[in-house]
């Protein structure tokens, strides 16, 4: 069992007072078998009327509503947990999907829906026939498979550190050869989709103790990667960034079927055009 303290804090600095929109928060993890969650704090300033919600992917959802004007917003989110993954997993695949090409059931191929469909244009195929190299013989196996594209994600991008917002579309991926954690994670689900698997993109944070994993800053920091749908194995976690699998080190926050809806803290303001001044945001994973 490990014991993790994060602290997670963001701040908007506006030239002239503005009226803040409610702002969405997506901040408190998942709990799970491997996650137990002992404590969670959040603070809002200015004052705010916050009130939680679970959204269709069964992810915990602040919404902070605000009166009056500030020239600045601050949301701080604190949390301890204990994390129980193992470093070295073993998944207990259904026999029918332990070789690709497998087929989910009925009741989950509906219930995948749009997790198993390609969302980003690929029009002249050239992602799935990326994907499709690493399905080497008849009938390989679907774990080894499923690492090979997580490897193959991380030898095709150098990483780097991007601050600007949105992600790269897995062609621009490919065509540049770099991309921040979001882009690999991206870039890893919509090669599975192609392949008719189904995949969500995570986002939350990584524990870094030794501060050796790509893409992290001290003991740990905001991370992206993705989980794919194996019969009888469930979600599986694969971290192409760091060529992982499993989630002893990783704590989800949130799950959905792109990025972009997984903001941990959005919204808007009324106000001057230029009032926005800049943000902040620091991270403390110990």
């Amino acid at each position: 069992m490990t014991q993790i303290r994060i602290s997670h804090t963001t701040v908007y600095h506006y030239r002239t007072p503005v009226s803040l929109s409610p702002h969405r928060l997506m901040l408190r993890p998942r709990e799970s078998r491997e996650l137990q969650l002992m404590s969670h704090t959040l603070e809002v300033s200015p004052e705010a009327t916050v009130a939680w919600a679970h959204d269709v992917s069964g992810n915990a959802v602040a919404t902070a509503s605000f009166s009056g004007q500030t020239d600045v917003l601050r949301i701080e989110s604190k949390l301890e947990l204990d994390l129980t993954g193992n470093p070295w997993p073993i998944f207990n695949i259904a026999a029918s999907a332990l070789n690709y090409p497998f087929f989910y059931s009925n009741d989950d191929r509906a219930d995948l829906g749009a997790l198993a469909i390609q969302q980003y244009l690929d029009p002249m195929g050239r992602l799935q026939k990326w994907a499709r190299s690493f399905v080497r013989g008849p009938a390989p196996d679907t774990l080894e498979l499923l690492k090979a594209i997580s490897h193959g994600v991380s030898e095709a991008l150098q990483y780097e550190v991007r601050e600007s917002e949105g992600t790269q579309t897995p062609i621009e991926s490919l065509d540049r050869g770099r991309g921040s954690c979001r882009d690999f994670a991206i870039l890893f689900a919509e090669a599975v989709r192609s392949l008719d698997i189904g995949a969500r993109i995570v986002s939350g944070y990584l524990y870094d103790p030794q501060s050796t994993a790509t893409g992290s800053s001290g003991s740990g920091s905001t991370h992206a990667w993705a989980e794919v749908y194996v019969p009888g194995a469930g979600w599986i976690n694969f971290d192409p960034t760091n060529r992982s699998i499993g989630g002893f080190n990783l704590v989800p926050v949130a799950v959905a079927r792109d990025i972009t809806l997984l903001m941990p803290v959005s919204g808007s303001y009324v106000g001057a055009a230029d009032a926005f001044a800049g943000m902040e945001v620091e991270v403390r994973v110990s």
